[in-house]
Protein backbone atom coordinates (compact mmCIF):
# COMPACT_ATOMS: atom_id res chain seq x y z
CA UNK A 1 0.00 0.00 0.00
CA UNK A 2 2.66 2.47 0.85
CA UNK A 3 4.46 1.83 -2.47
CA UNK A 4 1.09 2.45 -4.18
CA UNK A 5 0.86 5.62 -2.29
CA UNK A 6 3.89 6.56 -3.65
CA UNK A 7 3.02 5.96 -6.99
CA UNK A 8 0.81 8.32 -6.74
CA UNK A 9 2.69 10.88 -5.06
CA UNK A 10 5.29 10.06 -7.90
CA UNK A 11 2.76 10.82 -10.58
CA UNK A 12 1.37 13.84 -9.78
CA UNK A 13 4.68 15.68 -8.56
CA UNK A 14 5.80 14.76 -12.15
CA UNK A 15 2.82 16.64 -13.69
CA UNK A 16 2.95 19.52 -11.62
CA UNK A 17 6.79 19.89 -12.91
CA UNK A 18 5.98 19.43 -16.15
CA UNK A 19 3.18 21.67 -16.11
CA UNK A 20 5.20 23.90 -14.46
CA UNK A 21 7.89 23.55 -17.01
CA UNK A 22 5.55 24.72 -19.32
CA UNK A 23 3.29 26.98 -18.65
CA UNK A 24 4.31 27.98 -14.69
CA UNK A 25 2.19 27.89 -11.84
CA UNK A 26 -0.95 27.33 -13.97
CA UNK A 27 0.54 24.79 -15.93
CA UNK A 28 2.12 23.08 -12.92
CA UNK A 29 -2.14 22.59 -11.24
CA UNK A 30 -2.80 21.53 -14.81
CA UNK A 31 0.05 18.91 -14.70
CA UNK A 32 -1.29 17.79 -11.44
CA UNK A 33 -4.58 17.46 -12.07
CA UNK A 34 -3.97 15.44 -15.62
CA UNK A 35 -1.95 13.42 -13.70
CA UNK A 36 -4.93 12.69 -10.72
CA UNK A 37 -7.37 12.07 -14.06
CA UNK A 38 -4.93 9.65 -15.76
CA UNK A 39 -4.27 7.64 -12.35
CA UNK A 40 -8.33 7.63 -11.82
CA UNK A 41 -8.37 6.73 -15.41
CA UNK A 42 -6.35 3.70 -14.64
CA UNK A 43 -7.77 2.73 -11.46
CA UNK A 44 -11.17 2.61 -13.09
CA UNK A 45 -10.39 0.42 -15.85
CA UNK A 46 -9.00 -1.89 -13.53
CA UNK A 47 -11.78 -2.05 -11.24
CA UNK A 48 -14.42 -2.40 -14.50
CA UNK A 49 -12.21 -5.52 -15.34
CA UNK A 50 -12.56 -6.78 -11.75
CA UNK A 51 -16.02 -5.71 -11.24
CA UNK A 52 -17.15 -7.19 -14.88
CA UNK A 53 -15.05 -10.48 -13.91
CA UNK A 54 -17.53 -10.31 -10.56
CA UNK A 55 -20.70 -10.21 -12.62
CA UNK A 56 -19.28 -13.12 -14.81
CA UNK A 57 -19.46 -15.36 -11.42
CA UNK A 58 -17.29 -17.85 -12.71
CA UNK A 59 -13.85 -18.71 -11.10
CA UNK A 60 -12.04 -18.97 -13.94
CA UNK A 61 -10.69 -15.83 -16.00
CA UNK A 62 -10.18 -13.56 -13.09
CA UNK A 63 -8.70 -9.96 -14.85
CA UNK A 64 -4.17 -10.11 -14.11
CA UNK A 65 -4.66 -6.89 -12.86
CA UNK A 66 -2.14 -4.60 -10.28
CA UNK A 67 -2.54 -2.62 -8.04
CA UNK A 68 -5.14 -2.58 -5.08
CA UNK A 69 -7.30 -4.01 -7.74
CA UNK A 70 -5.41 -7.15 -8.53
CA UNK A 71 -4.58 -7.62 -5.34
CA UNK A 72 -8.59 -7.13 -4.20
CA UNK A 73 -8.84 -9.93 -7.38
CA UNK A 74 -6.59 -12.28 -6.16
CA UNK A 75 -7.86 -12.24 -2.79
CA UNK A 76 -11.25 -12.97 -4.07
CA UNK A 77 -10.35 -15.62 -6.44
CA UNK A 78 -8.69 -17.27 -3.38
CA UNK A 79 -12.01 -16.81 -1.44
CA UNK A 80 -13.86 -18.41 -4.97
CA UNK A 81 -11.85 -20.93 -5.19
CA UNK A 82 -11.97 -21.78 -1.40
CA UNK A 83 -15.53 -21.84 -1.25
CA UNK A 84 -16.13 -23.49 -4.72
CA UNK A 85 -13.86 -26.84 -3.39
CA UNK A 86 -15.93 -26.67 0.04
CA UNK A 87 -19.09 -26.32 -1.95
CA UNK A 88 -18.02 -29.58 -3.69
CA UNK A 89 -17.20 -31.30 -0.53
CA UNK A 90 -20.60 -30.76 0.71
CA UNK A 91 -21.83 -32.04 -2.60
CA UNK A 92 -20.12 -35.29 -2.42
CA UNK A 93 -21.03 -35.93 1.29
CA UNK A 94 -24.49 -35.10 0.76
CA UNK A 95 -24.84 -37.65 -2.31
CA UNK A 96 -23.01 -40.38 -0.58
CA UNK A 97 -25.43 -39.53 2.38
CA UNK A 98 -28.22 -39.82 -0.25
CA UNK A 99 -26.76 -42.67 -1.89
CA UNK A 100 -26.84 -44.45 1.68
CA UNK A 101 -30.21 -43.45 2.40
CA UNK A 102 -30.89 -45.07 -1.07
CA UNK A 103 -30.30 -48.02 -0.40
CA UNK A 104 -30.65 -48.65 3.26
CA UNK A 105 -32.94 -51.62 3.73
CA UNK A 106 -35.24 -49.85 5.92
CA UNK A 107 -37.51 -46.95 3.76
CA UNK A 108 -37.26 -43.57 4.25
CA UNK A 109 -39.73 -40.91 3.40
CA UNK A 110 -38.84 -36.37 4.12
CA UNK A 111 -42.67 -34.94 5.07
CA UNK A 112 -42.71 -31.22 5.03
CA UNK A 113 -44.65 -29.20 7.77
CA UNK A 114 -47.73 -29.96 5.87
CA UNK A 115 -47.41 -33.74 5.81
CA UNK A 116 -46.71 -33.67 1.80
CA UNK A 117 -44.01 -36.56 0.85
CA UNK A 118 -41.06 -34.50 -0.70
CA UNK A 119 -38.39 -37.42 -0.79
CA UNK A 120 -38.60 -41.04 -0.44
CA UNK A 121 -36.25 -43.44 -1.20
CA UNK A 122 -36.88 -46.92 -3.07
CA UNK A 123 -36.97 -49.41 -0.21
CA UNK A 124 -40.05 -47.00 0.75
CA UNK A 125 -41.49 -46.84 -2.36
CA UNK A 126 -41.58 -50.47 -2.20
CA UNK A 127 -42.94 -50.88 1.22
CA UNK A 128 -45.88 -48.39 0.25
CA UNK A 129 -46.44 -48.94 -3.32
CA UNK A 130 -45.34 -45.36 -4.32
CA UNK A 131 -44.49 -43.89 -7.40
CA UNK A 132 -41.73 -40.60 -6.73
CA UNK A 133 -42.92 -39.59 -9.86
CA UNK A 134 -46.39 -39.48 -9.24
CA UNK A 135 -47.18 -39.49 -5.74
CA UNK A 136 -44.23 -36.35 -4.47
CA UNK A 137 -45.87 -33.72 -2.70
CA UNK A 138 -49.42 -35.95 -2.28
CA UNK A 139 -49.97 -35.72 1.54
CA UNK A 140 -49.30 -39.05 3.21
CA UNK A 141 -52.36 -40.04 4.87
CA UNK A 142 -54.07 -39.91 1.69
CA UNK A 143 -51.78 -42.95 0.41
CA UNK A 144 -51.28 -44.64 3.90
CA UNK A 145 -55.08 -45.14 4.08
CA UNK A 146 -54.52 -47.39 7.63
CA UNK A 147 -56.55 -45.62 10.55
CA UNK A 148 -54.13 -46.60 13.17
CA UNK A 149 -51.37 -44.89 11.39
CA UNK A 150 -54.01 -42.15 10.54
CA UNK A 151 -54.52 -41.90 14.81
CA UNK A 152 -50.81 -41.74 15.02
CA UNK A 153 -49.62 -39.17 12.82
CA UNK A 154 -52.16 -36.78 14.15
CA UNK A 155 -51.88 -37.81 17.54
CA UNK A 156 -48.41 -35.72 17.64
CA UNK A 157 -46.69 -38.08 19.83
CA UNK A 158 -44.01 -40.34 18.30
CA UNK A 159 -42.27 -42.14 20.80
CA UNK A 160 -43.39 -45.72 20.03
CA UNK A 161 -43.52 -46.87 16.60
CA UNK A 162 -46.89 -48.43 14.83
CA UNK A 163 -47.61 -51.39 13.06
CA UNK A 164 -49.52 -51.99 10.41
CA UNK A 165 -50.52 -54.26 7.20
CA UNK A 166 -48.41 -53.38 4.67
CA UNK A 167 -50.52 -51.77 1.34
CA UNK A 168 -51.79 -54.23 -1.58
CA UNK A 169 -50.81 -57.07 0.87
CA UNK A 170 -53.59 -59.82 1.07
CA UNK A 171 -54.65 -62.32 4.06
CA UNK A 172 -53.29 -65.13 2.15
CA UNK A 173 -49.86 -63.02 1.80
CA UNK A 174 -49.80 -60.29 4.82
CA UNK A 175 -46.78 -58.10 5.11
CA UNK A 176 -46.39 -56.27 8.62
CA UNK A 177 -44.42 -52.35 8.48
CA UNK A 178 -43.34 -50.74 11.43
CA UNK A 179 -43.25 -47.44 11.05
CA UNK A 180 -41.56 -44.26 12.93
CA UNK A 181 -41.67 -40.56 12.85
CA UNK A 182 -39.31 -38.17 13.92
CA UNK A 183 -39.28 -34.32 13.51
CA UNK A 184 -36.80 -32.35 11.99
CA UNK A 185 -35.98 -29.19 10.98
CA UNK A 186 -38.74 -26.61 11.29
CA UNK A 187 -42.22 -28.77 11.29
CA UNK A 188 -40.41 -31.22 8.80
CA UNK A 189 -40.86 -34.84 9.80
CA UNK A 190 -38.90 -38.21 8.95
CA UNK A 191 -40.83 -41.37 8.13
CA UNK A 192 -39.16 -44.60 8.65
CA UNK A 193 -40.36 -48.01 7.54
CA UNK A 194 -39.12 -51.54 8.28
CA UNK A 195 -40.76 -54.80 7.22
CA UNK A 196 -41.09 -56.57 10.42
CA UNK A 197 -43.22 -59.53 8.51
CA UNK A 198 -40.51 -62.29 9.30
CA UNK A 199 -40.35 -60.40 13.16
CA UNK A 200 -44.07 -61.12 13.76
CA UNK A 201 -44.07 -64.23 11.70
CA UNK A 202 -41.15 -65.72 14.23
CA UNK A 203 -43.26 -64.11 17.23
CA UNK A 204 -46.36 -66.24 16.17
CA UNK A 205 -44.41 -69.03 15.96
CA UNK A 206 -42.77 -68.94 19.43
CA UNK A 207 -46.10 -68.28 20.77
CA UNK A 208 -47.82 -71.44 19.08
CA UNK A 209 -44.68 -73.49 19.79
CA UNK A 210 -45.06 -72.75 23.58
CA UNK A 211 -48.85 -73.65 23.36
CA UNK A 212 -48.05 -76.43 21.41
CA UNK A 213 -45.64 -78.01 23.82
CA UNK A 214 -47.81 -76.99 26.45
CA UNK A 215 -50.74 -78.95 24.99
CA UNK A 216 -48.66 -82.02 23.66
CA UNK A 217 -47.26 -82.43 27.99
CA UNK A 218 -50.20 -81.34 29.66
CA UNK A 219 -52.73 -84.37 28.21
CA UNK A 220 -50.39 -86.95 29.54
CA UNK A 221 -49.83 -85.08 32.35
CA UNK A 222 -53.60 -84.96 32.95
CA UNK A 223 -53.75 -88.80 32.44
CA UNK A 224 -50.81 -89.66 34.50
CA UNK A 225 -52.53 -87.16 37.41
CA UNK A 226 -55.53 -89.38 37.21
CA UNK A 227 -54.38 -92.14 37.62
CA UNK A 228 -51.91 -91.85 40.23
CA UNK A 229 -55.30 -90.34 42.00
CA UNK A 230 -56.82 -93.09 41.34
CA UNK A 231 -54.35 -95.70 42.32
CA UNK A 232 -53.93 -93.71 45.46
CA UNK A 233 -58.01 -93.39 46.68
CA UNK A 234 -58.84 -96.75 45.50
CA UNK A 235 -57.92 -100.02 46.10
CA UNK A 236 -58.10 -102.16 42.66
CA UNK A 237 -57.44 -105.81 41.41
CA UNK A 238 -54.51 -106.35 40.52
CA UNK A 239 -55.62 -106.67 37.06
CA UNK A 240 -56.81 -103.19 36.49
CA UNK A 241 -54.10 -101.77 38.85
CA UNK A 242 -51.29 -103.16 36.38
CA UNK A 243 -53.51 -102.10 32.61
CA UNK A 244 -53.60 -98.43 34.91
CA UNK A 245 -49.76 -98.71 35.19
CA UNK A 246 -49.36 -99.65 31.61
CA UNK A 247 -50.89 -96.70 30.56
CA UNK A 248 -49.07 -94.27 32.64
CA UNK A 249 -45.93 -95.84 31.58
CA UNK A 250 -47.39 -95.20 27.98
CA UNK A 251 -48.30 -91.27 28.74
CA UNK A 252 -44.26 -91.48 30.74
CA UNK A 253 -42.67 -92.29 27.68
CA UNK A 254 -44.50 -90.11 25.13
CA UNK A 255 -43.55 -87.30 27.33
CA UNK A 256 -39.94 -88.87 27.26
CA UNK A 257 -40.03 -89.43 23.72
CA UNK A 258 -41.69 -85.29 23.06
CA UNK A 259 -38.78 -83.66 25.19
CA UNK A 260 -35.99 -85.85 23.74
CA UNK A 261 -37.40 -84.77 20.31
CA UNK A 262 -37.20 -81.02 21.43
CA UNK A 263 -33.71 -81.95 22.87
CA UNK A 264 -32.92 -82.99 19.34
CA UNK A 265 -33.96 -80.22 17.79
CA UNK A 266 -32.48 -77.48 19.66
CA UNK A 267 -29.16 -79.36 19.55
CA UNK A 268 -29.90 -79.67 15.19
CA UNK A 269 -30.37 -75.33 15.20
CA UNK A 270 -27.20 -74.45 17.58
CA UNK A 271 -24.51 -76.76 16.85
CA UNK A 272 -21.96 -75.97 13.65
CA UNK A 273 -22.82 -77.42 10.42
CA UNK A 274 -21.50 -81.42 9.86
CA UNK A 275 -18.51 -82.02 8.31
CA UNK A 276 -17.49 -84.75 5.81
CA UNK A 277 -14.83 -86.36 8.17
CA UNK A 278 -16.75 -88.90 9.31
CA UNK A 279 -17.67 -91.69 6.46
CA UNK A 280 -20.22 -94.14 7.52
CA UNK A 281 -21.50 -97.38 4.98
CA UNK A 282 -25.02 -97.05 3.45
CA UNK A 283 -25.58 -100.75 4.80
CA UNK A 284 -25.09 -99.56 8.07
CA UNK A 285 -28.02 -97.13 8.16
CA UNK A 286 -30.53 -99.24 6.34
CA UNK A 287 -29.96 -102.30 8.75
CA UNK A 288 -30.85 -100.11 11.69
CA UNK A 289 -33.82 -98.71 9.48
CA UNK A 290 -35.29 -102.07 9.13
CA UNK A 291 -34.82 -103.42 12.62
CA UNK A 292 -36.59 -100.43 14.18
CA UNK A 293 -39.33 -100.50 11.72
CA UNK A 294 -40.25 -103.72 12.31
CA UNK A 295 -39.65 -103.89 16.14
CA UNK A 296 -42.07 -100.73 16.27
CA UNK A 297 -44.51 -103.04 13.96
CA UNK A 298 -44.45 -105.34 16.85
CA UNK A 299 -44.78 -102.96 19.32
CA UNK A 300 -47.75 -101.59 17.50
CA UNK A 301 -49.29 -105.21 16.20
CA UNK A 302 -49.68 -104.72 12.98
CA UNK A 303 -48.93 -106.71 10.48
CA UNK A 304 -46.62 -105.27 7.61
CA UNK A 305 -45.26 -106.06 4.35
CA UNK A 306 -41.77 -104.08 5.23
CA UNK A 307 -38.81 -104.87 2.34
CA UNK A 308 -35.77 -102.33 2.33
CA UNK A 309 -33.23 -102.90 -0.77
CA UNK A 310 -30.05 -103.80 -0.57
CA UNK A 311 -27.76 -100.61 0.02
CA UNK A 312 -25.29 -100.33 -2.84
CA UNK A 313 -22.01 -100.37 -1.82
CA UNK A 314 -21.46 -96.68 -0.76
CA UNK A 315 -20.44 -94.44 2.54
CA UNK A 316 -22.16 -91.30 3.34
CA UNK A 317 -20.36 -88.58 4.42
CA UNK A 318 -21.79 -86.31 7.62
CA UNK A 319 -22.95 -86.77 11.01
CA UNK A 320 -24.14 -90.13 11.68
CA UNK A 321 -26.37 -90.04 14.11
CA UNK A 322 -28.17 -87.22 12.87
CA UNK A 323 -28.47 -89.07 9.32
CA UNK A 324 -29.80 -92.50 11.14
CA UNK A 325 -31.95 -89.94 12.84
CA UNK A 326 -33.76 -88.56 9.87
CA UNK A 327 -33.76 -91.52 8.00
CA UNK A 328 -35.29 -94.19 11.02
CA UNK A 329 -37.96 -90.69 10.97
CA UNK A 330 -39.04 -91.48 7.66
CA UNK A 331 -39.35 -95.07 8.28
CA UNK A 332 -41.21 -95.16 12.14
CA UNK A 333 -43.43 -92.83 10.52
CA UNK A 334 -44.47 -94.94 7.83
CA UNK A 335 -45.01 -97.47 9.99
CA UNK A 336 -47.13 -95.45 12.21
CA UNK A 337 -49.90 -94.16 9.22
CA UNK A 338 -49.14 -97.95 7.65
CA UNK A 339 -52.42 -100.19 8.59
CA UNK A 340 -52.06 -103.57 9.12
CA UNK A 341 -51.51 -105.15 5.97
CA UNK A 342 -49.79 -102.54 4.17
CA UNK A 343 -46.17 -102.60 2.76
CA UNK A 344 -43.44 -100.08 2.94
CA UNK A 345 -40.35 -100.31 0.93
CA UNK A 346 -37.42 -98.26 2.09
CA UNK A 347 -33.94 -98.19 -0.86
CA UNK A 348 -30.98 -95.92 -1.74
CA UNK A 349 -30.17 -95.46 -5.12
CA UNK A 350 -28.11 -92.93 -7.64
CA UNK A 351 -30.15 -89.60 -8.54
CA UNK A 352 -29.77 -87.12 -11.18
CA UNK A 353 -26.42 -85.11 -11.43
CA UNK A 354 -24.68 -87.19 -8.78
CA UNK A 355 -27.04 -87.00 -6.39
CA UNK A 356 -28.09 -89.90 -4.04
CA UNK A 357 -32.21 -90.80 -2.94
CA UNK A 358 -33.09 -92.42 -0.07
CA UNK A 359 -36.93 -93.30 -0.83
CA UNK A 360 -39.38 -94.52 2.00
CA UNK A 361 -42.58 -95.75 0.45
CA UNK A 362 -46.34 -96.86 1.93
CA UNK A 363 -49.66 -97.81 1.61
CA UNK A 364 -50.85 -95.92 3.97
CA UNK A 365 -54.20 -93.36 3.70
CA UNK A 366 -51.93 -90.66 2.00
CA UNK A 367 -52.32 -86.95 2.63
CA UNK A 368 -54.19 -84.31 0.79
CA UNK A 369 -52.27 -81.58 -1.89
CA UNK A 370 -53.11 -78.49 0.91
CA UNK A 371 -51.27 -80.34 3.67
CA UNK A 372 -48.18 -81.03 1.85
CA UNK A 373 -46.26 -77.92 1.93
CA UNK A 374 -46.75 -77.36 5.98
CA UNK A 375 -45.84 -81.30 6.76
CA UNK A 376 -42.38 -80.50 8.11
CA UNK A 377 -43.74 -77.38 10.61
CA UNK A 378 -43.39 -78.11 14.02
CA UNK A 379 -46.32 -80.10 15.46
CA UNK A 380 -48.13 -79.66 12.34
CA UNK A 381 -50.61 -82.76 11.63
CA UNK A 382 -53.23 -84.02 9.17
CA UNK A 383 -55.37 -85.48 12.09
CA UNK A 384 -54.65 -84.77 15.57
CA UNK A 385 -56.14 -87.91 17.12
CA UNK A 386 -54.48 -90.46 14.89
CA UNK A 387 -51.54 -89.10 15.41
CA UNK A 388 -51.87 -89.36 18.95
CA UNK A 389 -52.86 -92.52 18.43
CA UNK A 390 -49.83 -93.76 16.99
CA UNK A 391 -47.93 -92.23 19.56
CA UNK A 392 -45.98 -89.64 17.24
CA UNK A 393 -44.86 -86.00 18.58
CA UNK A 394 -45.34 -83.86 15.37
CA UNK A 395 -41.71 -83.14 15.37
CA UNK A 396 -40.02 -86.00 13.22
CA UNK A 397 -40.58 -84.46 9.84
CA UNK A 398 -39.34 -81.11 11.50
CA UNK A 399 -35.80 -83.02 12.67
CA UNK A 400 -35.74 -84.71 9.06
CA UNK A 401 -35.87 -81.25 7.56
CA UNK A 402 -33.49 -79.86 9.96
CA UNK A 403 -30.66 -82.77 8.92
CA UNK A 404 -31.03 -82.43 5.49
CA UNK A 405 -30.89 -79.11 5.10
CA UNK A 406 -27.40 -79.74 7.45
CA UNK A 407 -26.14 -81.99 4.80
CA UNK A 408 -26.85 -79.26 1.78
CA UNK A 409 -29.47 -81.97 0.53
CA UNK A 410 -33.42 -81.75 -0.29
CA UNK A 411 -36.77 -83.31 1.36
CA UNK A 412 -39.08 -84.26 -1.30
CA UNK A 413 -42.79 -85.17 -0.33
CA UNK A 414 -45.24 -87.18 -2.92
CA UNK A 415 -48.55 -88.22 -1.53
CA UNK A 416 -51.76 -89.22 -3.09
CA UNK A 417 -54.73 -89.79 -0.74
CA UNK A 418 -56.12 -93.42 -0.72
CA UNK A 419 -52.82 -94.74 -2.09
CA UNK A 420 -49.79 -94.02 -0.05
CA UNK A 421 -46.85 -91.63 0.26
CA UNK A 422 -43.55 -91.21 -0.51
CA UNK A 423 -40.19 -89.20 1.57
CA UNK A 424 -37.43 -89.03 -0.55
CA UNK A 425 -34.30 -87.83 0.66
CA UNK A 426 -31.85 -86.27 -1.84
CA UNK A 427 -28.11 -85.95 -0.76
CA UNK A 428 -25.99 -84.05 -2.66
CA UNK A 429 -22.83 -85.82 -4.40
CA UNK A 430 -20.21 -84.59 -2.26
CA UNK A 431 -22.35 -86.80 0.81
CA UNK A 432 -21.82 -90.06 -0.94
CA UNK A 433 -18.88 -91.81 -2.62
CA UNK A 434 -17.64 -95.19 -3.44
CA UNK A 435 -17.23 -97.76 -0.16
CA UNK A 436 -13.88 -99.18 -0.86
CA UNK A 437 -12.98 -95.21 -1.42
CA UNK A 438 -13.60 -94.70 1.93
CA UNK A 439 -10.59 -95.78 4.14
CA UNK A 440 -11.37 -98.43 6.71
CA UNK A 441 -9.95 -96.46 10.09
CA UNK A 442 -12.03 -93.24 9.18
CA UNK A 443 -15.48 -95.57 8.67
CA UNK A 444 -18.04 -94.60 11.64
CA UNK A 445 -21.10 -96.82 12.44
CA UNK A 446 -24.08 -94.69 12.32
CA UNK A 447 -25.67 -93.98 16.36
CA UNK A 448 -28.06 -96.01 17.54
CA UNK A 449 -29.80 -93.54 19.38
CA UNK A 450 -32.33 -92.09 16.84
CA UNK A 451 -35.73 -89.95 17.57
CA UNK A 452 -38.78 -90.94 15.75
CA UNK A 453 -42.07 -88.77 15.69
Amino acid sequence: MTARLSLFVLLLAGGAMAGWLLHGAVGALLGVSAAAVLWFTIESYQATRVLRWLRAGQLRGAPNAGGWWGEAAHRMRRSLALREEQKEDAERRLEAFLDAIRTSPNGVVLLDPQGRIEWCNQTAAGHFGLDPARDLQQHVVHLLRDPAFSVFYHAGSYAHDVVIPAPGSTAASQRKLSLHLHPYGEGRLLLLSRDVTAVEQAEVMRRDFVANVSHEIRTPLTVLSGFVETLQSLELPKQERDRYLHMMAQQAQRMQTLVSDLLTLSRLEGSPLPGQGEWTPAAAFLSQCEQEARSLAGALGKDLDIHVDAAPPVALGGSPSELQSAFSNLVTNAVRYTPTGGSIQASLRAGDAGRWELSVRDTGPGIPAEHLPRLTERFYRVDRSRSRETGGTGLGLAIVKHVVQRHGGELKLESTPGVGSTFTIVLPSARVRPLDATPADTAARPARESTAG
